[in-house]
């Protein structure tokens, strides 16, 4: 991916509509021509009878092309269901843009995940959303957005679920 010289913007999806609010906003507001748009998702369970997750559970899955994270047959191999609004998200911007949409995958708690992905693919900065937790959820929980925004090296916009 470097060869090409663009940033490497990642977003973190989930596939809930304060995700799907952050990934239109980066796209909107950050994303360039010549830019790589990195899908982030981290999946929750492991299914260990699939390999594919054997084999990427440490480091993460390949980056995934957006044509085939758009096939349901492919993200079955990573326990991974995007919906229908993700992907026209997605395709809309790389056929509007002059971008280039991957999705890489990790299994395990999402906060220590994204961390590892702003770190190691290295992202040249990061979009998550925030599905804006009352104080005590997020005290008891712990805020995915917060976490990320005090252990990531790049810089991060968090956007809000609800202005």
């Amino acid at each position: 991916m470097e060869e090409s010289g663009g940033r490497k913007i990642g977003v973190a999806v989930d596939f809930s509509e304060c995700s799907k609010k952050a990934l239109n906003w980066a796209i909107d507001n950050v994303v360039r021509d010549g830019d790589h748009l990195i899908l982030i998702t981290v999946a929750h369970d492991m299914d260990y009878e699939v390999s594919e997750m054997q084999l990427w559970e440490a480091v993460g899955s390949p980056l995934i092309p957006l044509k085939e994270f758009s096939e349901a047959a492919v993200m079955k191999k990573y326990a991974v269901t995007p919906d229908i609004e993700t992907l026209d998200i997605a395709n809309t911007a790389a056929m509007k843009k002059s971008i280039t949409v991957v999705m890489k995958i990790y299994w395990g708690d999402p906060r220590e995940k994204i961390c590892e992905a702003a770190e190691h693919i290295p992202l040249s900065s990061l979009v998550i959303g925030n599905r804006g937790l009352g104080g005590l959820k997020r005290m008891i929980m712990g805020s995915v957005s917060n976490h990320v925004v005090n252990n990531v090296a790049c810089p991060v916009t968090v956007v809000k679920a609800h202005p």
